[in-house]
C-alpha cells in the first residue's frame, strides 16, 4: 500500500467513526436510519450493500456533511464531522458535472473553491486526469463523453483534492455492463498499486458481486429502517476471481443473509387488517411478476433457482431482483430462504393456468394475503355507490407511512388490483370503484 496508508495505518484513531447514528424526518415519523455504528480505518476498502430504502446513501451524505444526522455522532480523524471536511471527498451516481465546463475545468472546481492558485490548479488538474486514463481529453465538453469517461471526470474530481477518505455513492450503476467491469478494474488497479492520495474507500452499492469484487469489509444493511444487519470480511487476494469457489460461496452467503426470514410479529386480530396497512408495497408491474414466475416454473429451475444464478442470467441486480422476489412471497406465490426461491403450489398453478385463470388467481392471493387491497376492497363492496375517493385511502395511510410512500403504495395496489379485476381507478376523478368499464 502507499505511504498514505501506511502513515494513518499507525494510527489507532479510524478515519471515521459512526455511533448510534439516528436520521427520521417528520418529527420521527419517518424513520431512515436507526442506531447504526461503523468505522472506517486505512487501508481498506468497505461497502455498504442493502437494498433500495435502507439509507445508505443517506449515511454516506451524512459522513460528507451533506446532512446533519437526527442524532448520534460521526467523526473524522477523531473530530466532529461539521460542514464538509476537507480530507473528504464523494463520487456521486449521477456524474455531477457542469455541461459548460470542460473536463479540466470540471476537475480544477474543487481546487478553485479552496483558493489554490491557478498554475497549480492546473497542474494537479492534469495529474489527476492523466491518472484516470483521460489524458487527451482536457478540452471536451461532458456532452462529447461516454458516460465512463464522464464518470472518469468526476473520480478525477474528487481526487484531485487529496482526500484521505473517498465515498462512492453506487458510482458504476449508470453504466453499462463492460464500461463499468472497466472502470472497477482500473480503480482496482490504482488502489493496489499505491497510485491514488487517499487512505480509503467506502462505496454503496446495489451488486453483490460487486462488493465481493472490491470490497475488504461489507456491511449489510436491513431496511425500514436502515440499520446494519451483518459485517461481513472478505479476505480474499486481489485480482479476485469471479469463478473461484472461494468467491461464489462469499455471494451465496450474502444472498442467503439478506433473504433470510425475519421474525414473524404477533397476529392482528380476526377482521383487523388495518394493523398491517403500514407496509410500503413495492411498485413491482405484474409483468415482471408474471415472467420470474414463468422462469422458475420452467427448466432448468422446475420450481426452485439459486438466486445468485438465477440473477446472473437474468442480469438482474439486487435493485432489480429483490422487489420482485419479494412480491411473489408477500402474494404466496413464491417462498424466500437461504439464497433460494420456491414456488408455492399457487404459484406453480399460476405459471400453468391461462390468462382468466391467472387473473382469477392473482385477485384470491391479493385479498388474502396483502392487508391493503382486502381493507380498499371491504370498503368498497359496504359502500351502497360501491365507490370510494383515493383521498380516503391516501389519508389513511399517511397515518402510517411519509406522504410520498403513501403515493407510492397506492399506485403499487392500484397496478395490481387492475390486474386482478379486483377493483377499478378513475384518475380524472381520483376515484376507486368496483365498475370495470368495458
Amino acid at each position: 500500500m502507499n505511504e498514505f496508508v501506511t502513515a494513518t495505518a499507525a494510527n489507532a484513531v479510524p478515519l471515521v467513526e459512526v455511533k448510534s447514528v439516528c436520521q427520521s424526518y417528520d418529527e420521527g415519523q419517518f424513520v431512515v436510519l436507526d442506531d447504526v455504528a461503523l468505522t472506517l480505518n486505512a487501508g481498506e476498502i468497505v461497502g455498504l450493500l442493502g437494498r433500495s430504502g435502507s439509507g445508505k446513501s443517506t449515511l454516506l451524505r451524512s459522513i460528507a456533511g451533506l446532512i446533519q444526522p437526527t442524532s448520534g455522532s460521526i467523526t473524522f480523524e477523531g473530530k466532529p464531522v461539521v460542514g464538509t471536511p476537507d480530507g473528504i471527498s464523494m463520487v456521486f451516481q449521477s456524474f455531477a458535472l457542469f455541461p459548460w465546463l470542460t473536463v479540466l475545468q470540471n476537475v480544477e472546481l474543487g481546487l478553485e473553491a479552496r483558493g489554490i492558485e491557478s498554475a497549480e490548479r492546473r497542474k494537479r488538474a492534469l495529474e489527476a486526469i492523466d491518472l484516470i486514463g483521460l489524458d487527451g481529453f482536457e478540452s471536451a465538453y461532458p456532452k462529447e463523453l461516454s458516460g465512463g469517461m464522464r464518470q472518469r471526470v468526476g473520480l478525477a474530481r474528487a481526487l484531485v483534492v487529496h482526500p484521505k477518505v473517498l465515498l462512492m455513492d453506487e458510482p458504476f450503476s449508470a453504466l453499462d455492463v463492460l464500461t463499468a467491469e472497466t472502470l472497477r478494474t482500473d480503480l482496482l488497479d490504482l488502489w493496489s498499486e499505491g497510485r491514488m492520495p487517499i487512505e480509503s474507500i467506502l462505496m454503496v452499492t446495489h451488486n453483490i458481486e460487486e462488493a465481493v469484487l472490491m470490497c475488504d469489509r461489507v456491511l449489510i444493511f436491513s431496511s425500514n429502517p436502515g440499520r446494519v444487519a451483518a459485517e461481513i470480511r472478505i479476505d480474499l487476494p486481489q485480482p479476485r476471481d469471479r469463478l473461484d469457489p472461494a468467491f461464489r460461496a462469499l455471494v451465496e452467503d450474502i444472498y442467503e443473509r439478506m433473504t433470510a426470514r425475519k421474525p414473524v410479529a404477533e397476529p392482528a386480530h380476526a377482521g383487523v387488517v388495518e394493523a398491517d396497512i403500514d407496509m410500503v408495497l413495492p411498485r413491482v408491474s405484474t409483468n415482471l411478476l408474471s415472467g420470474l414466475i414463468e422462469t422458475i416454473a420452467a427448466e432448468p429451475y422446475r420450481g426452485k433457482a439459486d438466486l445468485p444464478p438465477l440473477a446472473a442470467s437474468l442480469q438482474l441486480e439486487i435493485d432489480d431482483l429483490f422487489p420482485i422476489a419479494e412480491s411473489l412471497q408477500l402474494l404466496h406465490f413464491a417462498e424466500l430462504a437461504e439464497g433460494d426461491i420456491q414456488l408455492t403450489e399457487a404459484g406453480m398453478r399460476f405459471a400453468e393456468a391461462e390468462v382468466d385463470e391467472r387473473k382469477g388467481l392473482f385477485a384470491d392471493q391479493l385479498v388474502a394475503h396483502v392487508p391493503l387491497a382486502a381493507h380498499m376492497r371491504r370498503v368498497l363492496d359496504e359502500r351502497p355507490s360501491h365507490e370510494a375517493p383515493a383521498r380516503r385511502f391516501r389519508e389513511e395511510l399517511e397515518e402510517h407511512m411519509s406522504e410520498e410512500n403513501a403515493e407510492y403504495t397506492l399506485r403499487a395496489i392500484t397496478s395490481w388490483a387492475r390486474y386482478a379485476e379486483l377493483f377499478a381507478y378513475d384518475e380524472k376523478t381520483d376515484m376507486f370503484t368496483l365498475e370495470n368499464p368495458s
